[in-house]
C-alpha cells in the first residue's frame, strides 16, 4: 500500500452537515473508512469508523439540509461528541491504520471530495488540532474516477454502474455514503490493477 500511493494511504470520508458553507455550517456526522490492500494488490474496504458530531457554538443550520439528511441536531439519542471529541475519535483510528500500512499520512478519497476535506479542515481549525493526519489539500475525488471509468458522476449512478447496489432510502447517511463511495473508489481502482496483471500476463507469454 505504501508504494502504491507514495506513502499515502486513501481513507474514504464522508460527512453530513447543516449547509454548504464550512466556516459556518454545522458538521453533524463523519464516517472514515480506511483502505487495505490483498496479496495481489487489490484495494478492500476496511471497518468503518464514525460519530455523530455537536454542533459547534453558533452555528447555522440550513432547515433544508437537515430535510435531505433526516438530521434532528436535538435528539439526544444521537450521542453526538464535542468536535474535538469527534475528530480525536476519527484520528485515532485513521493513524492506526497509517501506521499498520507502513504508510507516511492519510489522504482523504470522498465523492465531491473538497466539499468534505473542507468541512474537516474548518473543523481541525476550529479546534486547534494538532494531530490532523490527513494531507491538507490533496485528495482523490469519485465523481472525477466515476466519470472516467463509468461515465457516470452521481454517486448512487457511479455505484450501480460498478456493479454495486445502492438504496436511495438510506443515502445521507455518514456511514452509507462513505461506504459506497468506498465500493467505487475500491472497483476503479482495483479495474486498473486488474489491467496491470493482464499486461503482466501478455509479456510473460511474449518472452516465453
Amino acid at each position: 500500500m505504501a508504494e502504491r500511493f507514495r506513502g499515502f494511504l486513501p481513507v474514504v470520508v464522508d460527512v453530513e452537515t447543516g449547509g454548504f458553507d464550512a466556516e459556518h455550517d454545522a458538521l453533524l456526522e463523519i464516517a472514515a473508512i480506511p483502505l487495505g490492500m490483498d496479496a495481489d494488490g487489490y484495494l478492500r474496504r476496511q471497518p468503518t469508523v464514525s460519530t455523530h458530531v455537536e454542533p459547534f457554538p453558533g452555528a447555522n443550520l440550513d432547515p433544508r439540509s437537515l430535510e435531505i439528511t433526516g438530521i434532528d441536531p436535538d435528539n439526544p439519542l444521537r450521542g453526538a461528541l464535542a468536535e474535538r471529541l469527534a475528530l480525536d475519535h476519527i484520528f485515532h483510528a485513521v493513524r492506526e491504520a497509517v501506521r499498520l500500512a507502513g504508510c507516511q499520512r492519510a489522504i482523504l478519497v470522498g465523492h465531491n471530495a473538497a466539499f468534505d476535506l473542507g468541512f474537516l479542515n474548518m473543523a481541525v481549525r476550529r479546534c486547534g488540532h494538532k494531530r490532523n493526519p490527513f494531507h491538507p489539500f490533496s485528495c482523490f475525488d469519485t465523481v472525477s474516477l466515476g466519470g472516467l471509468a463509468y461515465g457516470q458522476t452521481v454517486l448512487s449512478k457511479a455505484v450501480l454502474a460498478a456493479g454495486h447496489t445502492f438504496d436511495s432510502r438510506e443515502a445521507h447517511s455518514a456511514i452509507y455514503d462513505a461506504e459506497r463511495t468506498a465500493e467505487l473508489f475500491c472497483s476503479v481502482v482495483n479495474r486498473w490493477r486488474q489491467l496491470e496483471l493482464l499486461e503482466q500476463q501478455h509479456a510473460s507469454m511474449d518472452t516465453a
